[in-house]
Protein backbone atom coordinates (compact mmCIF):
# COMPACT_ATOMS: atom_id res chain seq x y z
CA UNK A 1 0.00 0.00 0.00
CA UNK A 2 1.26 3.23 -0.91
CA UNK A 3 1.84 6.48 1.44
CA UNK A 4 -1.11 7.81 -0.96
CA UNK A 5 -3.56 4.88 -0.58
CA UNK A 6 -2.63 4.94 3.48
CA UNK A 7 -3.43 9.09 3.58
CA UNK A 8 -6.51 8.58 1.69
CA UNK A 9 -7.44 6.09 4.35
CA UNK A 10 -6.67 8.26 7.49
CA UNK A 11 -8.81 11.01 5.76
CA UNK A 12 -11.86 9.08 5.48
CA UNK A 13 -11.42 7.92 8.66
CA UNK A 14 -10.94 11.82 10.42
CA UNK A 15 -13.86 13.03 8.18
CA UNK A 16 -16.30 9.80 10.07
CA UNK A 17 -14.16 10.77 13.22
CA UNK A 18 -15.24 14.61 12.50
CA UNK A 19 -18.52 14.13 11.51
CA UNK A 20 -19.14 12.40 15.03
CA UNK A 21 -17.56 15.35 16.53
CA UNK A 22 -19.49 18.18 15.30
CA UNK A 23 -23.06 16.72 14.78
CA UNK A 24 -25.36 15.54 17.61
CA UNK A 25 -26.97 12.72 17.86
CA UNK A 26 -24.14 10.72 16.03
CA UNK A 27 -23.43 7.01 17.67
CA UNK A 28 -20.26 6.35 19.21
CA UNK A 29 -18.53 4.35 16.61
CA UNK A 30 -17.69 7.07 14.72
CA UNK A 31 -15.24 8.04 17.14
CA UNK A 32 -13.84 4.53 17.14
CA UNK A 33 -12.95 4.74 13.42
CA UNK A 34 -11.13 8.11 13.78
CA UNK A 35 -8.90 6.68 15.82
CA UNK A 36 -6.98 5.19 12.85
CA UNK A 37 -6.54 8.62 11.52
CA UNK A 38 -4.18 9.87 13.60
CA UNK A 39 -1.67 7.51 13.71
CA UNK A 40 -1.65 7.20 9.80
CA UNK A 41 -1.17 10.62 8.95
CA UNK A 42 2.11 11.02 11.61
CA UNK A 43 3.31 7.48 9.91
CA UNK A 44 3.08 9.14 6.90
CA UNK A 45 4.07 12.53 7.42
CA UNK A 46 7.53 10.84 8.88
CA UNK A 47 7.90 9.09 6.02
CA UNK A 48 7.58 12.16 3.97
CA UNK A 49 9.59 14.34 5.82
CA UNK A 50 12.57 11.16 5.82
CA UNK A 51 11.92 10.94 1.75
CA UNK A 52 11.87 14.90 0.98
CA UNK A 53 14.83 16.37 -0.99
CA UNK A 54 14.08 19.28 0.90
CA UNK A 55 13.44 19.38 4.88
CA UNK A 56 13.22 22.98 5.17
CA UNK A 57 10.83 23.78 2.79
CA UNK A 58 8.63 20.47 3.90
CA UNK A 59 8.60 22.28 7.58
CA UNK A 60 7.86 25.83 5.91
CA UNK A 61 4.36 23.78 4.28
CA UNK A 62 3.70 22.59 7.44
CA UNK A 63 4.67 25.39 9.58
CA UNK A 64 2.64 27.55 7.20
CA UNK A 65 -0.70 25.02 6.84
CA UNK A 66 -1.04 25.25 11.05
CA UNK A 67 -0.49 28.88 11.83
CA UNK A 68 -3.61 29.53 8.22
CA UNK A 69 -5.83 26.41 10.43
CA UNK A 70 -5.06 28.32 13.79
CA UNK A 71 -6.35 31.94 12.35
CA UNK A 72 -8.91 30.24 10.19
CA UNK A 73 -10.07 28.89 14.48
CA UNK A 74 -9.39 32.13 15.35
CA UNK A 75 -12.23 33.55 12.87
CA UNK A 76 -14.83 31.34 13.69
CA UNK A 77 -13.74 31.65 17.48
CA UNK A 78 -14.38 35.74 17.46
CA UNK A 79 -17.46 35.27 15.85
CA UNK A 80 -18.97 32.58 18.81
CA UNK A 81 -17.39 35.07 21.31
CA UNK A 82 -19.00 38.37 20.30
CA UNK A 83 -22.14 37.43 19.45
CA UNK A 84 -24.85 34.87 20.01
CA UNK A 85 -23.67 32.17 17.76
CA UNK A 86 -23.46 29.18 18.88
CA UNK A 87 -21.60 25.79 18.85
CA UNK A 88 -18.06 24.74 20.59
CA UNK A 89 -15.18 26.82 19.54
CA UNK A 90 -12.88 25.45 17.54
CA UNK A 91 -9.73 23.71 18.67
CA UNK A 92 -8.71 21.17 15.79
CA UNK A 93 -5.06 21.49 14.35
CA UNK A 94 -3.14 18.61 13.42
CA UNK A 95 -1.18 20.67 11.48
CA UNK A 96 0.65 22.34 14.41
CA UNK A 97 1.28 18.57 16.04
CA UNK A 98 2.72 17.43 12.79
CA UNK A 99 5.09 20.22 12.19
CA UNK A 100 6.08 19.67 15.78
CA UNK A 101 7.12 16.10 15.49
CA UNK A 102 8.74 16.93 11.88
CA UNK A 103 10.97 19.78 13.95
CA UNK A 104 12.03 17.33 16.88
CA UNK A 105 13.00 14.85 14.37
CA UNK A 106 15.20 17.16 12.46
CA UNK A 107 16.86 18.71 16.12
CA UNK A 108 17.00 15.34 17.26
CA UNK A 109 18.57 14.11 14.30
CA UNK A 110 21.30 16.73 13.58
CA UNK A 111 22.10 16.57 17.37
CA UNK A 112 21.53 20.28 18.02
CA UNK A 113 22.01 20.04 21.93
CA UNK A 114 21.86 23.74 22.14
CA UNK A 115 18.52 24.04 20.17
CA UNK A 116 17.29 21.47 22.18
CA UNK A 117 17.69 22.67 25.30
CA UNK A 118 16.08 25.84 24.41
CA UNK A 119 13.23 23.97 22.90
CA UNK A 120 12.51 21.88 26.06
CA UNK A 121 12.65 25.33 27.99
CA UNK A 122 10.09 27.17 25.81
CA UNK A 123 7.91 24.18 26.35
CA UNK A 124 8.33 24.92 30.44
CA UNK A 125 8.42 28.79 30.18
CA UNK A 126 5.65 29.22 27.48
CA UNK A 127 2.86 26.86 29.08
CA UNK A 128 3.31 28.63 32.93
CA UNK A 129 2.95 32.07 30.75
CA UNK A 130 0.24 31.16 28.85
CA UNK A 131 -1.54 29.64 31.49
CA UNK A 132 -1.07 33.02 33.94
CA UNK A 133 -2.40 35.11 31.27
CA UNK A 134 -5.31 33.14 30.66
CA UNK A 135 -6.30 32.67 34.64
CA UNK A 136 -5.66 36.67 34.69
CA UNK A 137 -8.21 37.42 31.86
CA UNK A 138 -5.59 38.97 29.68
CA UNK A 139 -6.39 36.39 27.57
CA UNK A 140 -10.01 35.96 25.76
CA UNK A 141 -10.30 31.81 24.56
CA UNK A 142 -10.30 32.52 21.05
CA UNK A 143 -6.64 34.09 21.46
CA UNK A 144 -6.05 31.30 24.09
CA UNK A 145 -6.48 29.19 21.32
CA UNK A 146 -4.75 30.79 18.45
CA UNK A 147 -1.58 31.40 21.15
CA UNK A 148 -1.67 27.73 22.40
CA UNK A 149 -1.92 26.46 18.38
CA UNK A 150 0.90 28.41 17.31
CA UNK A 151 3.34 28.31 20.77
CA UNK A 152 5.54 25.34 19.28
CA UNK A 153 4.30 23.61 22.73
CA UNK A 154 3.64 20.27 22.92
CA UNK A 155 1.70 20.20 26.41
CA UNK A 156 -1.00 21.90 24.27
CA UNK A 157 -1.37 20.94 20.69
CA UNK A 158 -3.81 18.38 19.76
CA UNK A 159 -3.14 14.68 20.66
CA UNK A 160 -0.65 16.36 23.78
CA UNK A 161 2.98 15.29 24.08
CA UNK A 162 2.17 11.37 23.91
CA UNK A 163 0.95 11.78 20.05
CA UNK A 164 4.21 13.77 19.51
CA UNK A 165 6.53 11.36 21.55
CA UNK A 166 4.73 8.78 19.16
CA UNK A 167 5.63 9.78 15.98
CA UNK A 168 9.40 10.83 16.96
CA UNK A 169 9.50 6.86 17.65
CA UNK A 170 8.07 5.84 13.84
CA UNK A 171 11.24 7.86 12.55
CA UNK A 172 13.83 6.42 15.05
CA UNK A 173 12.19 2.93 14.35
CA UNK A 174 14.40 3.33 10.98
CA UNK A 175 11.90 1.82 9.00
CA UNK A 176 12.13 -1.93 10.59
CA UNK A 177 8.54 -3.02 10.67
CA UNK A 178 8.85 -5.09 13.54
CA UNK A 179 10.32 -2.39 15.86
CA UNK A 180 7.18 -0.15 14.88
CA UNK A 181 5.01 -3.00 15.46
CA UNK A 182 6.51 -3.54 18.86
CA UNK A 183 6.62 -0.29 20.05
CA UNK A 184 2.99 0.76 18.59
CA UNK A 185 1.92 -2.10 20.41
CA UNK A 186 3.13 -1.14 23.44
CA UNK A 187 2.03 2.50 23.19
CA UNK A 188 -1.83 1.06 22.26
CA UNK A 189 -1.73 -1.33 25.26
CA UNK A 190 -0.57 1.55 27.80
CA UNK A 191 -3.01 3.57 26.50
CA UNK A 192 -5.86 0.91 26.96
CA UNK A 193 -3.97 -0.06 30.78
CA UNK A 194 -4.39 3.86 31.66
CA UNK A 195 -7.88 4.47 31.09
CA UNK A 196 -8.85 0.83 32.81
CA UNK A 197 -6.76 2.01 35.71
CA UNK A 198 -6.88 5.29 36.16
CA UNK A 199 -9.75 6.72 33.46
CA UNK A 200 -11.58 8.57 35.84
CA UNK A 201 -8.97 10.79 36.78
CA UNK A 202 -7.77 11.47 33.09
CA UNK A 203 -10.46 14.06 32.05
CA UNK A 204 -10.69 17.90 31.96
CA UNK A 205 -6.90 18.58 31.73
CA UNK A 206 -4.85 15.58 31.77
CA UNK A 207 -7.32 14.54 29.12
CA UNK A 208 -5.92 17.12 26.98
CA UNK A 209 -2.84 17.21 28.64
CA UNK A 210 -2.09 13.13 27.18
CA UNK A 211 -4.37 12.93 24.62
CA UNK A 212 -7.00 10.96 26.51
CA UNK A 213 -10.10 9.28 25.53
CA UNK A 214 -11.93 6.26 26.46
CA UNK A 215 -11.58 4.59 23.37
CA UNK A 216 -7.88 6.02 22.68
CA UNK A 217 -6.71 2.47 22.76
CA UNK A 218 -7.96 1.86 19.70
CA UNK A 219 -5.34 3.31 17.31
CA UNK A 220 -4.55 -0.15 17.84
CA UNK A 221 -6.45 -0.95 14.46
CA UNK A 222 -3.98 1.44 12.32
CA UNK A 223 -1.32 -1.06 12.83
CA UNK A 224 -2.42 -3.41 9.72
CA UNK A 225 -2.08 0.15 7.71
CA UNK A 226 1.15 0.93 8.94
CA UNK A 227 2.48 -2.97 8.75
CA UNK A 228 0.86 -2.86 4.65
CA UNK A 229 3.05 0.49 3.46
CA UNK A 230 5.63 -0.85 0.62
CA UNK A 231 7.55 2.11 0.61
CA UNK A 232 6.28 3.64 -2.54
CA UNK A 233 4.69 7.47 -2.42
CA UNK A 234 1.78 6.53 -4.71
CA UNK A 235 0.29 9.37 -7.01
CA UNK A 236 0.98 11.95 -4.30
CA UNK A 237 -2.35 13.97 -4.42
CA UNK A 238 -0.08 16.32 -1.55
CA UNK A 239 -2.39 19.25 -1.16
CA UNK A 240 -5.64 17.58 -1.35
CA UNK A 241 -4.70 16.68 2.10
CA UNK A 242 -3.90 20.34 3.12
CA UNK A 243 -6.76 22.03 1.71
CA UNK A 244 -9.13 19.03 2.64
CA UNK A 245 -8.61 19.60 6.39
CA UNK A 246 -9.55 22.69 7.20
CA UNK A 247 -12.52 22.43 4.87
CA UNK A 248 -14.24 19.86 6.00
CA UNK A 249 -14.04 21.40 9.40
CA UNK A 250 -15.56 24.61 8.82
CA UNK A 251 -17.62 22.90 6.67
CA UNK A 252 -18.89 20.11 9.06
CA UNK A 253 -18.79 22.98 12.02
CA UNK A 254 -21.38 24.71 10.33
CA UNK A 255 -23.85 21.94 9.85
CA UNK A 256 -23.03 21.64 13.42
CA UNK A 257 -24.87 24.82 14.54
CA UNK A 258 -27.40 24.95 11.91
CA UNK A 259 -28.53 21.82 13.40
CA UNK A 260 -28.10 22.07 17.24
CA UNK A 261 -31.18 21.74 19.55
Amino acid sequence: MTSTQLKIIALITMFIDHYGLFISGTPDWMGWIGRIAAPVFIYCVVIGFKNTSNRIKYLVRLGVAAVGMSFINLFINLRIYYTDLSGPYLELNFFSTLFLIAFLIMLLENKRIKLLLLFFAWQFISFILFGLLEVLGFLPTPFAILVCQISGNVLVVEGGPLIILLGVSFYFANDNRWTVAAGYSFYCLAMFYSVRRWGWRLDGFYQHLFGFAGYQWMMIFALPLLLLYNGKKGIGLKYLFYIFYPLHIVILWYIGTLILP
